[in-house]
């Protein structure tokens, strides 16, 4: 075990007592900081020094980031703690309940209410008795027929929970199925009320009675189940919702009897990652961690055109020769060649038996498909819907057998 040598503070340490106090919201904020990194981010301070805001965020980022996932929550929490002078005032904002009358309420950024959770804490600050109004009608609001808190994380956007909503949202993903009906294949087997008649087998019975044919025989369609082929986009605009998209993949591949021949999953950003075999294990937290281990370019750029090139080159004909259906999880803001791009997508399309498109950005009402990769990846898909909450996810489970159902692509087309 490290030894430290005595670390000399002054006799009113204030800052030590920020870099402590800081440390405990990053703990209350999901991340493990344990004492150990607490001593080492003071002893990097020291070192350091303090003189200038990037090196001070640098140097505790060094100290109590160790995931791609932290850094979002840390960065949140560092500028409401070290940054905002008026930190407090924006959380009571988020935190306490509000009234939405004609002016719209403004969402929280990525990590926001998390980190105001994390500085609060769950207990809500009082209201001093002299800033009431003294003549305020009291209002009784009856809220027994109001709607669950389950129905409501239904539709709350991933990218907007709370810590605790986040944890509650995973249990609610380990729940959901995706259920598949089979398809006939051209193979058959024997049936007595077959639609079709075989007439080997009918000719190999003849030829045991002597040539004479005593009975007709007959047979049906072999029913088979489709491989679910996921490519699911990890850059950073789509961090939060590869993570809990990922949950819901997890439990679909270790379900039982839900219809998939196959689950196969990929993640992309500047390159092509399988974690099929991550997705295995058992336990959801170990199969993550492992395949976020494999997943290099977490947070990183995004490279959709050459991912799918790469994955249309080696892994097409391994695991789309079944039938299978393609769910596609980007945001679709490419910055490769649109040409390149359109070339991979229509191989894509034409090696699938659906490929369906969930696009968080369609949580948006006035979503367009003015973005080059997104005019060039929406006539390539035979369904195009949000993935930016549980209940889309739901909205998926009910329709992906179908298929009539394009989502919202008609619409968008429409707009090109």
């Amino acid at each position: 075990m490290a030894e430290y040598i005595p670390l000399e503070l002054p006799e009113n340490p204030r800052l030590a007592q920020n870099i402590i106090h800081f440390a405990r919201a990053l703990r209350r904020a999901g991340l493990p900081i344990g004492p150990g990194r607490v001593i080492d981010a003071i002893r990097a301070v020291e070192a350091a020094g303090f003189s200038d805001r990037m090196d001070f965020y640098w140097t505790l980022h060094a100290c109590f980031v160790n995931r791609p996932e932290h850094r979002v929550i840390y960065a949140q929490v560092f500028r409401l703690y070290w940054r905002d002078p008026r930190y407090l005032e924006h959380m009571m904002s988020m935190m306490l309940p509000a009234v939405r009358g004609v002016q719209e309420e403004k969402l929280a950024q990525s990590g926001e209410k998390r980190a105001a959770q994390a500085l609060l804490g769950d207990e809500m600050p009082d209201i001093p008795e002299g800033e009431q109004e003294e003549d305020g009608t009291e209002i009784e609001v009856d809220a027994s027929m109001t709607i669950s808190t389950e129905e409501k994380l239904k539709s709350l956007d991933f990218e907007q929970m709370s810590t605790e909503e986040v944890a509650q949202a995973k249990r609610m993903l380990a729940r959901l199925t995706l259920p598949v009906k089979p398809f006939a294949s051209r193979r058959s087997i024997a049936a007595k009320r077959g639609l079709r008649t075989d007439y080997r087998k009918t000719m190999r019975n003849a030829l045991r009675q002597g040539g004479e044919i005593h009975s007709i025989s007959h047979a049906k369609p072999r029913l088979r189940w489709p491989n679910l082929v996921v490519l699911c986009d990890i850059s950073g605009s789509m961090s939060q919702y590869s993570r809990m998209v990922l949950h819901f993949l997890h439990a679909v591949a270790n379900e039982k009897g839900a219809g998939w021949a196959k689950v196969h999953a990929f993640t992309f950003g500047t390159r092509l990652t399988n974690i099929t075999r991550h997705l295995a294990t058992r336990d959801v937290d170990a199969a993550l961690k492992s395949a976020g281990a494999e997943a290099q370019d977490w947070e990183g750029g995004t490279r959709i055109g050459d991912c799918i090139h790469e994955f249309n080159r080696d892994w097409s004909r391994r695991v789309m020769g079944q039938g299978a259906v393609v769910l596609l999880i980007t945001d679709g803001l490419d910055r490769g060649e649109p040409a390149d791009l359109a070339h991979e997508m229509q191989r894509l399309q034409l090696s699938s038996r659906r490929l369906i498109w969930l696009n968080p950005l369609l949580r948006w009402d006035e979503f367009a498909p003015k973005a080059s990769g997104i005019r060039t990846m929406l006539p390539l898909v035979d369904s195009f819907r949000a993935g930016h909450s549980i209940q889309s996810l739901e909205d998926l489970a009910a329709v992906i057998s179908s298929h009539d159902d394009a989502g919202e692509k008609a619409r968008l087309m429409s707009l090109l």
